[in-house]
């Protein structure tokens, strides 16, 4: 098992290498207050990002900025950052690492701060790592950390400083707010954007709401019938006899492929759990003269439902068609399955009933108007005998998959 999951691992950092994300029409203004108009690549950071990759021509080298020497950036109508020089407070959430002190420790840094609402009232995120900071102005007024802290009472219980809903209602109130309503506002981007948002439809502004374009599809359900084509050889360390090979088998299965994009990086990463029915049916013969009739015969009637939990990327073409890979560990639980021994004339000799058995599966698809797609996926080698000290099996497919997405 250590070996396939350190398989899957290196699968996975290669094919991330060789992510490709487009360069976008966007902007760059140095210390100097100089704007430049450029192609920036997005690769809708997560995180607050430490520099940029741009071009001055689409058929221009790629070069780096370091945000130190910029004051903004913005790729047109997805997203901007600025830098402001803000008081925040750096305190942990880690319930080990709890200050009893329920005030914010703040320190003075320059920051680059993600814009989400631009208008009379503008709302910024700071994400660094495990820190998540959210950032208010009014017009040109300075900017502020709206504060939130968890911290530890005397008693040694978790309690929270949720002061930012206070300063929500003293810069941000409105004909018609309701103060209460704010007691359900959490720290949250979604509940924060929704409440600037309202505030600057309540004051008439004109405003731009960045995170409005950052609303996405993040659940797909995707029916996918396959052809496989499946081989096995087992044996016994105890015995003399040579390991059983079946010969190849085809065969149909079909599964339903959930699959979970992750909020980042363009839609390309997805967490994929595809539960799906496979069987193998084989028959092989070898002579023998330890048994009467001088034949053996092995039966295999296998059949599993298997569960690949793992991890997609995608390669966009264009708007209409994206090449994917897939890396999945995959459990697989047999239902009602054996391998059984006869002589030459039928009557049974042993059987041994089939277990669960584990193994890395990798994949490489094409999608088309993110509703079809087809797909080659190959799994390694899994032992199906593995609960018996002296048998052992090595089980292998591959398989051609179609897919039909749902939604």
């Amino acid at each position: 098992m250590k070996k396939q999951l350190l398989s899957l691992l290196l699968f996975i950092i290669g094919f991330n290498s060789y992510a490709q994300i487009t360069f976008e029409e966007g902007y760059f203004i140095n210390n100097s207050g100089q704007k430049t108009t450029c192609l920036i690549k997005n690769v809708d950071w997560k995180n607050t990002p430490t520099q940029i990759e741009y071009k001055l021509q689409e058929n221009d080298e790629a070069q780096l900025k370091s945000i130190e020497t910029l004051n903004e950036f913005g790729i047109n109508g997805i997203s901007k950052y600025i830098k402001a020089k803000v008081e925040i407070d750096r305190s942990s959430k880690n319930i080990n690492r709890l200050s009893q002190n329920r005030n914010p420790i703040f320190s003075e840094e320059n920051l680059f701060l993600k814009v989400l609402v631009e208008g009379q009232a503008n709302l910024y995120e700071y994400n660094d790592g495990n820190l998540l900071r959210y950032f208010y102005s009014l017009k040109d007024s300075e900017i502020k950390q709206l504060i939130y802290k968890k911290y530890k009472t005397v008693n040694g219980d978790v309690s929270e400083n949720n002061r930012y809903r206070q300063q929500l209602w003293s810069d941000l109130s409105c004909d018609g707010f309701d103060q209460q309503k704010l007691e359900y506002i959490n720290y949250s981007k979604r509940d924060l954007v929704k409440q600037f948002t309202k505030f600057n439809d309540c004051v008439e502004s004109d405003y731009i709401n960045f995170n409005a374009k950052d609303k996405r599809d993040f659940f797909h359900l995707t029916i996918k019938p396959r052809f496989n084509i499946s081989s096995l050889t087992f044996g016994n360390s105890l015995s003399d006899i040579d390991p059983i090979e079946f010969d190849d088998e085809t065969g149909f299965g079909i599964g339903i492929d959930l699959e979970f994009v992750l909020p980042f990086n363009k839609n390309k990463w997805a967490i994929t759990l595809e539960p799906a029915y496979q069987s193998f049916k084989s028959e092989s013969s070898s002579p023998t003269d330890n048994i009467v009739g001088d034949e053996r015969v092995a039966i295999v009637d296998y059949s599993s439902i298997e569960i690949p939990i793992g991890l997609r990327h995608y390669f966009y073409i264009n708007k209409k068609s994206a090449i994917y890979l897939n890396a999945a560990y995959v459990m697989d639980f047999s239902m009602s399955s054996s391998v059984e021994f006869t002589r030459k004339d039928g009557s049974n000799l042993n059987t041994i009933e089939v277990k669960k058995g584990n193994n890395i599966a990798f994949g490489a698809g094409y999608q088309y108007n993110k509703k079809f797609s087809l797909e080659f996926r190959y799994q390694t080698n899994r032992d199906i005998l593995d609960s018996y000290e002296y048998w052992s099996s090595d089980y292998s497919s591959m398989s051609f998959i179609l897919g039909y997405q749902i939604f």
